[in-house]
């Protein structure tokens, strides 16, 4: 019987791994912005839901352990890819809004998982350089058993848990099979920052248009449309903006219209 909260031990946590593998479970990690729960198949994502009381119809996150899984699961261009590896180079948190490459379907579990974790437009956040206690888990689940993680913020929906253990609330607590805490790595990647000032999420980057369909290249043409769209600001905002200036001549900002 393993104990419900344990400490990162600054390694892999094999009994978060070992739960995960066995279906239907539900953990709590730490990343760079604070805690999220894990899930694999329809049975943790319907925890999930449940525990943050959260709308069903809202773009699932796909943690990716490496460029290569990335590269394997969405649609990408030359451009979009570029993104990515500089931010990946970089160690840059960043999450952007892509398509599913179609053979790449056959490794979400076909249990229902699928209308838990794309919006109405197929379409799921698929995010890289999320913080190694939880990109240590994702690697394992996705190198060795070709299994999937699937992620959101670990606290009541539309609310922060403020990088604290103690901060993701009662439901997700009660839920959850397994808490790892590490409230120091957190705190530590946002060293000048108090609960007021620090981000909670990631940058999130919209790379389709309003029907799911990736944008078009730019190739350094003027006002081609649609482009990237800053649909979420959070960590390392000041690094992506600079970045997304030197790929794209047109991009938005639009916070908040992420839903």
């Amino acid at each position: 019987m393993h104990k419900k909260i344990l400490e990162w031990s600054g390694g892999r946590q094999q009994v978060a791994v070992d739960l995960l593998l066995e279906g239907g479970r539900m953990i709590v990690s730490p990343t760079k912005v604070g805690y999220i729960i894990m899930t694999t198949d329809v049975g943790g994502l319907t925890r999930k839901f449940s525990s943050k009381k959260r709308s069903l119809d809202k773009p699932g996150v796909v943690l990716c352990a490496s460029m290569e899984q990335l590269r394997k699961l969405a649609i990408l261009n030359a451009e979009i890819g570029a993104f990515y590896q500089t931010a990946w180079d970089n160690d840059i948190l960043l999450g952007c809004i892509l398509p599913w490459k179609e053979e790449a379907k056959k490794h979400i579990p076909c249990d229902g998982s699928e209308s838990l974790m794309m919006d109405r437009r197929s379409t799921s956040c698929f995010v890289i350089k999320f913080g190694e206690p939880s990109e240590l888990i994702t690697r394992v689940l996705w190198e060795d058993h070709r299994t999937l993680a699937f992620a959101s913020s670990a606290n009541p929906s539309g609310k922060g848990n403020s990088g604290r253990m103690d901060g993701i609330g009662e439901r997700v607590n009660n839920e959850a099979d397994l808490v790892i805490a590490a409230d120091d790595y957190v705190r530590g990647i946002q060293p000048g920052a108090n609960e007021k000032t620090r981000y909670e999420q990631g940058v999130m980057v919209s790379m389709v248009d309003a029907d799911g369909r990736l944008i078009p290249e730019q190739r350094g043409e003027r006002s081609v449309q649609p482009g990237p769209v800053v649909i979420r600001k959070g960590l390392d905002i000041e690094r992506i903006l600079p970045l997304l200036s030197s790929i794209y001549p047109s991009w938005n900002y639009r916070h908040g219209t992420y839903y």
